[in-house]
């Protein structure tokens, strides 16, 4: 195998964190060959990074005995042709079978058009865009872990109907940011609530939120609705405290996850609100996944995307397991439709199935952050504030906009 620099260097990180990235299974055969792929050094790196590659490994460990697989990792950078380059070398070069991961909603989009014209099955966990099961979506892709239409229905929802009837918000200036103000919106002023304004703001790169949350102050509004994610939501966050805002205003931190509340510490994070599809102590299955993960990646436990990336590509090597090495090389699109076919199981999620336009299924959970004196140690972080079964979660199959989809 040709191994590039951006992959060594990925590999070389993960012996650090926990052993070789790429690892051959003990079954005979041509491998299978998984690309992992997100934002390794940006705003997103403590989301994704090495951690979803560790997720992927867990999974390409314990289906070692049936199907022989390796990892690979690399950085996108948040830049869409930097990320369809990598895939184009990957499918071109390095003989890779599944792309999985892909946060920043942009870089998605582009990665998902490589993978449908190269017919390579595609399974992205870590970006928020519902386009990847609306109007682009494609015969080789699942969206598994969150979507923006999940994220405001179940955050979003829940503040408005809590009595935050009048929002600004600060808005990532790309496709996630974008669709994440505009499905919160829906569900705003479907409850009987108004946006008095939105403040959007260069992505990557920005780090001074002041000038925004001065406009956010001034407009009167009850709600600051975060419509970003990662570092920028740790920065927002701590800068609306810092202003006094956070006194005078709801912060609704509309994509946050458990690396962020860490990076937050309770006593900046207490009491926000935020929806997840996993939490590693939710119950047994969960815990006993969390366990395992921990041995390969000890520094941190799982969020929703890291969970994803495991449940995920177990259900695809489950699927190759059933279908045959050979022909789940053969199409990317054979072995997805099989995927959808085959219903779910495993310790992240529980229980769920794949629908037509490639949208994983399973309940998602409004959380609230522990205050320090609720909390039982590190990563004892959140309680469950409301779960909405999964045929209410998501947006209704008739709506999506796919053209999968039989009407």
């Amino acid at each position: 195998m040709n191994i590039n620099r951006r992959t060594l260097l990925g590999s070389a990180a993960a012996v650090a964190a926990g052993g070789p990235l790429v690892r051959p299974a003990r079954a005979q055969g041509k491998p299978i060959r998984i690309g992992v792929m997100n934002d390794g050094s940006g705003p997103y790196r403590d989301i994704a990074g090495l951690a979803s590659a560790a997720g992927v490994r867990l999974a390409v460990q314990e289906m070692a005995d049936a199907v022989k697989a390796e990892v690979l990792y690399a950085d996108h950078q948040n830049k869409p042709d930097v990320g369809a380059g990598i895939a184009r070398q990957w499918f071109d070069r390095d003989g890779v079978d599944l792309i999985m991961d892909v946060n920043t909603s942009s870089v998605a989009l582009a990665v998902n058009q490589v993978c449908k014209e190269k017919d390579r099955a595609y399974i992205n966990t870590g970006a928020a865009t519902a386009d990847l099961t609306g109007p682009q979506c494609t015969p080789v892709t699942i969206h598994w872990s969150y979507d923006t239409w999940m994220l405001a229905r179940s955050t979003g929802g829940a503040v408005v109907q809590a009595g935050g009837d009048s929002w600004y918000f600060l808005t990532a200036d790309y496709v996630f940011g974008q669709q994440l103000q505009r499905d919160t919106t829906g569900f705003v002023t479907r409850g009987g609530g108004k946006v008095l304004g939105a403040s959007a703001y260069p992505f990557p790169g920005t780090t001074d939120f002041s000038s925004f949350l001065i406009s956010a102050q001034a407009s009167g509004a009850k709600v600051l609705g975060l419509a970003n994610a990662g570092t920028d939501t740790v920065n927002s966050i701590k800068q609306a405290a810092e202003f006094g805002l956070t006194r005078q205003m709801k912060v609704a931190a509309l994509l946050m996850y458990l690396s962020d509340v860490h990076g937050l510490g309770l006593e900046t994070a207490q009491g926000l609100y935020m929806t997840e599809s996993f939490y590693w102590d939710l119950n047994e299955r969960t815990r006993a996944f969390a366990e395992r993960y921990r041995a390969l990646y000890p520094t941190a436990r799982p969020n929703m995307d890291n969970a994803g990336c495991y449940a995920g590509a177990l259900h695809y090597l489950k699927t190759v397991k059933d279908m045959g090495v050979a022909a789940a090389q053969a199409s990317g699109a054979a072995t997805v439709a099989r995927m959808k076919a085959m219903p779910t199981s495993d310790d992240a999620f529980g229980k769920a199935r794949i629908r037509e336009d490639g949208l994983a299924i399973f309940p998602t959970y409004l959380f609230q952050v522990k205050t320090p004196a609720e909390s039982r140690g590190p990563w004892d972080y959140l309680k469950v504030v409301v779960t909405t079964p999964a045929d209410q979660a998501w947006k209704p199959l008739a709506e999506s906009g796919c053209p999968l989809v039989r009407t």
